[in-house]
């Protein structure tokens, strides 16, 4: 912190926003009194402008939702194009708010005028019953309501004479009493001194004293009349003010000072506007209050409070004290009451925490005058005054800071808390002069801080001491064992504490006190995971948080460990951790045992103890299932010969063994670090952990030999890792869905949803576009559809577009309004349904959010358009048929000799009436009555009377509409109708009421669910909703009802009729329907959308070429853009190509397109992975014929391949691409995109389906692991078998190739089987460095590594005795990397001669007599053995058959000359490989052997008992065949007693 950190939070330095009153001086001496108006804004317009954004930003409706979220972003232009229509001048919050940032509101109305724009925008465009119109008028009102408290009519105004006190006793100076405006004027400083923001803090602080002119020179030139509160105060003492207004101008000085020296929007400037506000309210408040009672009330309550200070004795004794004066050390400290600030504990955290209290003493601490002395450690400088300081102070840090970390629980112990107080004061201390304030403010906040931290800590003792359970018995006792738990631990720390240097006396723990600090040593947190230091130690013991001893030697161990894994073997820190473990140990074993701790362990611990984890049978998530299961895998893996290969890989090496490694290897990481990461949760999914455990597998392949065993572990374990994680998924599909059924779903719902569509009254109004014929009379070429051929191809899942679907559609719907009247039933159902098909489309579809369509760009505005354009053109032709057809009516009416209707009057000839009787029944006009019809078998008819009269005759008549029944009408057989529905007809007719048969009721569908008529019975109750015309055969709705009025009433029904529609009595049964759809289902296959070939120009095109944008080839739509298999000669899999250019030159088609190459392809590492499907742009780009093509396929991009897929193209063939391949530098980069192309209108655009939840595609191995695997385990096996060659060549020059074996020189009596001997080709013994399977044409594969390691491994062994065999290794790796090329040269010479001498070798054994065989020229002797010699059978041989060896030939006795035979067997040592790993590993003090000699002596053949895996693993490439044996088992253990036998022989012979 720094003086100049005053700045930011004083009145000349912090910033804020609010308004701005100039001073204006008033005219002394005026005798008359005038109001002067000021043009200059009382308020600062930018401030007031970011004050109303953020109320309109934060204000919320009462659910608690902010209504701002409607504006924030205007709508997208391809989601919403009629928005834009609609809307001129779009504008949204966001664009409001970077105006306000970039501070173009120079007036209040600008900001205004933006917000009246947005919301009349909203207002404009949605709907008045919408969410979004009614927030654009609530969040207008409230901005009205908030610019009008801001922005005060009056605030503009001077008063130079006080024209609004006339009646308070303050207007005048002379009607003013000086005691009177004196205390008036200290209430009014009162007010300003002691007001309190929402926080707590007092404002006015700031502006008591002016700034230093030693730290703030520029203060004093840029503000040239600067003035304080305590100025104020002065002037206020000694009478300089002669009314309010002359302390108002002061006032307003000062607010102006602080607001031109500082930043608009900081701190002060805040304060300055509210400082100004307060003192206008305190002072309209004493204007229109009585000023005796105000002045009695006030000496009242100023003699209530006693030694309270006034604001002006606050200000003058701020003023005499100095920050320049150092604050006493014996200074009464006094804290904030909690409730003043909202930093409770509440807000923060417990209250009672010991963290919490050491900062809330540090942060309310105040001294004797009030004043916080942490006020200038509340926020850090700005950045942009005080750049010096962030050069200067390394890590800055203010409270602000802190507490933002406490509330995240940053903090665990105290010392963390203190750490961060103390940075934070002492940066204050670095930066700012001793003399200054801040500087001795740091110093007295140490001070109590300090006290404050022994005042917890001594209080945390307490309380853990105490007793806190009821049972006083069982609490002591179980305190006793806590506390004696406790001393122990106490007693081991404070022994690794006191452990000191002998002879120095330095303290060995002082390096261990503390972690290091990230900036000195940022590589330490990178090399230790879990950094532990006696701190931590300390204070986990202090709270408890170890459960016993062991886990407090846990957490000293780990301390230790990673003292000697960080420093040098042989550094101070090295030695010291050594000492220290050692005394830890010492003193354990000194104290003995713990006590049992069986009752005080919680119930967990006790679970531990006995072996059960209550988190890992029940918390486990199945993300950490998979990822436990995931590292076990990789972890326990093991070769067939036990040895676990993820050994080398569980901690890295340390920095001073491989320093180079760290040099070589940007981002080191190791399975401790894994497994760290997966028990903190830090992994989000598989894929994470996955990608870790490749990167350390590529640091292995990176830093070693590809020769080396590492290398082959590192490539066998990535191996295992991808084989465990695609056993994980199993039957789990993380690809894309399949789109088909999803486009069909999507269709089959849209269909339905448009079909079933109904009115209010229930009606279906595809019902009434059920006659449309499929045949267009006007077109009969065009292929047949009407709805019931659209609904077989949805029901077949025929249309795998939504644009072929929707034309079909589309078509039925165009041709109904084509076929009608534009007053038809027909065509206003059509034009209902059309619109509701756009509505439910973009629905479904979501504006192109799920799929996109070019069905998308037919909107209801085109649709509006086009029955307009269709209306005008039909309405006058129907105006036109309408009067010749009334003209024909009229001809017809004449003829037929019909009445006019002013003929229907009464007369000589006709009676008219309201209503007569018949066979006791009385009818009446407007009732409903069957009439007998004239033909026999017939229903009556139903007829509405609309007249009644009696002839001369006397006979009475009737007159009315007839109503059809639904099968008296011409309709499809698909029409439904409701249940009892008739139809009004336009038949009229008189009929004898003779013919009269009862009565009856037809109700119109609005009425007829829920009333029905009294004293009629069900059956003679009807329903009608439409009118039919006979001439020419149609059905339209009735919208008015204009029948006669009836008597009859109607009640209200107990429970409405449901709506039900039944089939038409035409309507084909059921199988007949069946038999239909059976003979119709040869027209099988998708509807696909038509389409054309189409040409475009191109310039600078060769003469006889073509080019197009659509062309179709061999039953194939191709377009420029599309990707497309091309025969690729030698690669296992075909190659991809992008069509750029399309054309055809003298009958043959050709493209020109880049090609993609899959990554077997590529040079890359083995243990890189790729993408499932995942292609590279390479360099190539060719011109091909079409003839090589393929097949079609997608290759998306990165992001399109997660979002999105084209219908049209199978998941098969959907390709993977996000880099790029420079075959020069070998090298995959990534790039930004694919490339896209405009094409012609006339292309058909593929439609596009958008998951709802992205794909996430897996990676897998490359294609190149599995070889490289197989290709090292060949080089180290050949290792392994050649190893024993590399030590016979060491010792050339001493030992011949094939030795002889030693004349006997003692008789040995042999106990086995002594019968003649008779050599065989089958006895040859294995020649050294012979393969297992194929003898002596396997070559060892020699390099300079191999026989630089041979000669390297002894001298590090020597070195290092105490080192692994994996340790060793990776030193001689080290060695190898470090040698001279020229060296490492000389290495690969010696190699390449080894294996010539191997070869010459190997050809001399292969042509010299055989070991065991006779020279040419021996005589064979069997079966006259000598009888004072017994022959030893060779070692590695065995016969067929108990055989007595034969005698050396020549003279009886004595060998004619040397035979030559195999020396026996030594001891080899391996090379790298894993026997020699397990020979090591199997050693042991109690024998001298690794195998157990007296059990395999005593081992049968009948007592072995082999599993199938057990024998699949035995060596049965050792033998060619299992010759006459039943098993290759059987032929081993045949071969391993022969051997067995051939061992004995030779101890015995010997003497062994």
């Amino acid at each position: 912190m720094s003086s100049k950190r005053r700045r930011a939070t004083s009145p000349s330095s912090s910033v804020s926003g609010g308004g701005d009153l100039d001073d204006a001086s008033s005219t002394p001496g005026s005798g008359r009194k005038r109001r002067r108006t000021s043009n200059i804004p009382t308020v600062d317009p930018i401030s007031v402008c970011n004050e109303l954004f953020n109320t309109i930003r934060d204000y919320k409706d009462d659910q608690g939702r902010q209504l701002c979220e409607f504006f924030l972003r205007v709508p997208k232009r391809r989601n919403q194009p009629d928005y834009y229509e609609t809307v001129s001048q779009p504008i949204d919050m966001a664009k409001i708010q970077q105006k306000l940032k970039l501070e173009d509101y120079q007036e209040v109305e600008h900001l205004t005028a933006d917000f009246q724009l947005l919301f009349n925008n909203a207002k404009s465009y949605y709907k008045p019953d919408s969410e979004e119109y009614r927030a654009a008028c609530r969040l207008w009102m409230v901005y009205v309501q908030t610019r009008t408290e801001f922005v005060q009519p009056g605030d503009g105004d001077d008063d130079d004479d006080d024209d609004l006190l006339d009646n308070t006793g303050l207007s005048t100076e002379d009607e003013t009493p000086t005691a009177c405006r004196k205390e008036s004027l200290e209430q009014l400083l009162e007010a300003v001194v002691s007001h309190a923001d929402p926080a707590g803090r007092v404002i006015s602080e700031l502006f008591q004293k002016l700034p230093s002119k030693v730290h703030y020179p520029d203060y004093y030139a840029v503000i040239k009349e600067p003035i304080d509160l305590r100025a104020i105060a002065q002037r206020i003492q000694i009478g300089y003010y002669k009314s309010i207004n002359a302390m108002a101008k002061d006032i307003d000085l000062l607010a102006k000072n602080a607001k031109t020296y500082n930043e608009p929007g900081s701190q002060v400037f805040k304060d300055a506007n509210a400082i100004k506000k307060v003192f206008m309210q305190r002072k309209t408040e004493l204007e229109h209050a009585e000023p005796t009672k105000s002045s009695v009330r006030i000496r009242n309550r100023r003699s209530a409070q006693g030694d309270r200070h006034s604001g002006v004795s606050v200000s003058l004794q701020y003023g005499s004290e100095s920050e320049d004066e150092p604050v006493a050390a014996g200074t009464p400290v006094r804290y904030d009451d909690p409730d003043l600030e909202g930093e409770g504990p509440g807000s923060g955290g417990d209250g009672s925490h010991p963290v919490f209290q050491l900062y809330d003493a540090v942060r309310r601490c105040r001294n004797n005058q009030g004043q916080l002395l942490s006020e200038p450690f509340m926020q850090l400088p700005s950045r942009r005054e005080y750049p010096d300081y962030f050069q200067q102070i390394k890590n800055p840090i203010a409270l602000q800071q802190i507490r933002q970390k406490m509330k995240q629980g940053e903090y665990e112990s105290v010392e963390q808390m203190e750490a961060d107080l103390n940075l934070m004061l002492e940066n204050a201390k670095r930066y700012n002069m001793p003399t200054s304030g801040i500087y001795k403010r740091a110093l007295r906040l140490q001070q109590i801080l300090q006290l404050k931290k022994r005042d917890v800590l001594r209080r945390d003792d307490a309380d853990e001491d105490s007793i806190l359970s009821s049972d006083a018995g069982s609490t002591k006792r179980k305190s006793h064992k806590k506390n004696i738990r406790k001393n122990r631990m106490k007693t081991l720390f404070s022994a690794v504490i006191d452990a000191k240097e002998v002879g120095t006396g330095r303290r060995l723990c002082e390096l261990f006190m503390v972690k290091p600090f990230k900036k000195d040593y940022p590589d330490y947190y990178k090399v230790i995971l879990e950094p532990m230091d006696l701190k931590t130690i300390e204070h986990n013991i202090r709270s408890e948080r170890y459960a016993n001893e062991d886990a407090l030697l846990v957490d000293m161990k780990l301390m230790f460990r990673n003292a000697r894994h960080y420093n040098e073997e042989g550094s101070q820190v090295y030695n010291d951790s050594d000492v220290l473990e050692k005394v830890l140990k010492d003193k354990r074993k000194e104290m003995g045992n713990p006590p049992e701790e069986e009752e005080v362990g919680s119930p967990k611990l006790k679970l531990r103890k006995s072996g059960v984890s209550p988190k890992k049978s029940k918390y486990l998530t199945p993300l950490q299932q998979r990822l436990t299961e995931l590292y076990d895998a990789v972890r326990n893996f093991t070769d067939r010969r036990g040895r676990r290969l993820s050994t080398i890989f569980l901690r890295l090496p340390s920095r001073a063994e491989l320093p180079d490694y760290y040099a070589t290897i940007k981002r080191p990481i190791d399975m401790e670090r894994l497994r760290s990461h997966m028990l903190s949760a830090r992994y989000q999914d598989v894929e994470a952990m996955v990608e870790e455990f490749a990167l350390m597998f590529n640091n292995a392949c990176t830093y070693n030999e590809p020769e080396s065993l590492i290398y082959r572990d590192a490539l066998v374990l990535h191996r295992v890792l991808l084989e465990t994680r695609r056993q994980q998924e199993g039957a789990e599909d993380s690809g894309a869905p399949p789109l088909v059924p999803l486009v069909r779903e999507l269709i089959r719902n849209l269909f339905v949803s448009v079909l079933g569509h109904q009115d209010e009254e229930g009606r279906v109004y595809s019902d009434s576009l059920a006659e449309i014929p499929a045949v267009d009379p006007e077109a009969p070429e065009k292929p047949a559809v009407n709805f019931e051929v659209v609904r077989a191809n949805v029901e077949r899942g025929r249309y795998h577009r939504l644009d072929v679907f929707q034309e079909h559609m589309f078509e039925v719907l165009e041709k109904a309004r084509r076929l009608h009247r534009t007053d038809a039933e027909a065509f206003e159902d059509a034009v209902e349904l059309q619109q509701f098909f756009v509505k439910i489309r973009d629905e479904l579809c979501k504006n192109g959010e799920i799929l996109m369509s070019p069905a998308l760009n037919y909107t209801s505005k085109h649709l509006h358009s086009d029955i307009d354009q269709e209306k005008r053109e039909k309405i006058p032709l129907e105006f036109e048929d309408d009067k010749q057809k009334r003209e024909e009516e009229s001809k017809d009416a004449d003829k037929s000799g019909e009445l006019p209707a002013e003929a229907w009057q009464s007369g000589p000839e006709r009676t008219y009436s309201q209503d007569c009787s018949f066979e006791n029944s009385t009818y009446r006009v407007g009732d409903f009555v069957y009439v007998t019809p004239t033909e026999a078998n017939h229903k009556p008819h139903i007829v509405s009377i609309e007249r009644l009269w009696t002839d001369q005759a006397g006979e009475k008549w009737l007159y009315g509409c007839w109503f059809y029944r639904p099968s008296e009408t011409f309709h499809l057989a698909t029409r439904k109708f409701l249940e009892k529905e008739v139809f009004k007809s336009d038949y009229y007719n008189k009929v004898p009421i003779s013919r009269v048969r009862g009565k009856c009721m037809v109700m119109f569908v609005k009425d007829y669910f829920k009333l029905h008529p009294e004293g009629y019975r069900a059956e003679d109750v009807y329903i009608c909703e439409s009118r039919y015309t006979a001439r020419n055969k149609t059905f339209k709705k009735i919208k008015v009802w204009a029948m006669p009025v009836t008597s009859v009433r109607l009640a209200q029904r107990d429970t409405p009729l449901p709506v039900v529609r039944v089939a038409s009595m035409f309507a084909k049964p059921p199988q007949e329907r069946a038999l239909m759809d059976v003979s119709d289902a040869d027209k099988g296959g998708c509807v696909d959308k038509e389409r054309e070939d189409v040409p475009v120009e191109m310039t600078g095109a060769e003469p006889g070429c073509q080019y197009y944008d659509q062309l179709r080839y061999k039953n194939m739509w191709l377009k420029v853009g599309d990707c497309v298999y091309i025969q690729s000669h030698g690669l296992s899999k075909p190659r991809v190509a992008r069509i750029e250019k399309l054309w055809v030159q003298n009958g043959a088609t050709f493209f020109f397109g880049p090609i993609f190459i899959h990554p077997e392809e590529t040079a890359h590492e083995p243990t890189k992975m790729f993408y499932k499907k995942e292609v590279f742009l390479s360099n190539l780009e060719e011109t091909l014929p079409m003839t090589c093509v393929l097949g079609k396929c997608l290759v998306a991009s990165f992001k399109d391949y997660l979002s999105c897929r084209p219908t049209e193209v199978p998941e098969d063939d959907v390709l993977l691409c996000e880099s790029r391949y420079i075959e020069t530098e070998k090298q995959i980069k990534k790039f930004k995109g694919l490339k896209r192309f405009s094409l012609s209108a006339k292309v058909v655009e593929d439609e596009t389906y958008y998951f709802r939840k992205l794909v996430v595609p897996q990676k897998e191995a490359s294609p190149l692991l599995n070889k490289k695997i197989e290709e090292l385990e060949l080089k180290l096996a050949d290792v392994e078998d050649g190893d024993e060659d590399l030590e016979d060549l060491d010792d050339d020059d001493e030992a011949p190739a094939t030795p002889s074996m030693p004349l006997m020189q003692t008789p040995v009596t042999v106990d086995l089987d002594a019968t003649v001997y008779t050599p065989s080709q089958q006895s040859t013994p294995k020649i050294k460095g012979m393969s297992k399977k194929e003898g002596s044409k396997r070559k060892i594969n020699m390099s300079g590594y191999i026989l630089f390691s041979s000669e390297m491994r002894a001298v590090i062994k020597a070195r290092h005795p105490d080192f692994s065999f994996g340790e060793l290794s990776r030193l001689v790796g080290t060695e190898w990397r470090n040698l001279e090329a020229t060296k490492k040269a000389e290495y690969e010479e010696r190699a390449a001669k080894v294996v010539e001498q191997q070869e010459r070798e190997r050809a001399r054994q292969q042509a010299s007599p055989r070991a065991g065989m006779m020279a040419p020229g021996m005589n064979s002797m069997a079966g006259s053995p000598n009888p004072g010699t017994h022959y030893m059978q060779q070692p590695g041989m065995y016969s067929p058959g108990p055989q007595a060896p034969p005698p050396y030939p020549g003279q009886p006795g004595q060998p004619a000359s040397p035979l030559f035979v195999a020396p026996p067997p030594k001891t080899q040592r391996v090379l790298h490989s894993e026997a020699y790993l397990k020979y090591i590993e199997g050693l042991n003090s109690d024998s001298g052997t690794v195998s157990k000699w007296d059990q395999t002596l005593k081992a049968q053949r009948r007592d072995a008992h082999l599993t199938k895996e057990q024998e699949s693993h035995l060596p049965s490439h050792w033998l060619k065949s299992k010759g006459a044996h039943r098993t290759m088992a059987d032929a081993l253990w045949r071969l391993r007693e022969l051997m067995l036998r051939d061992s004995l022989n030779i101890r015995q012979a010997y003497n062994l």
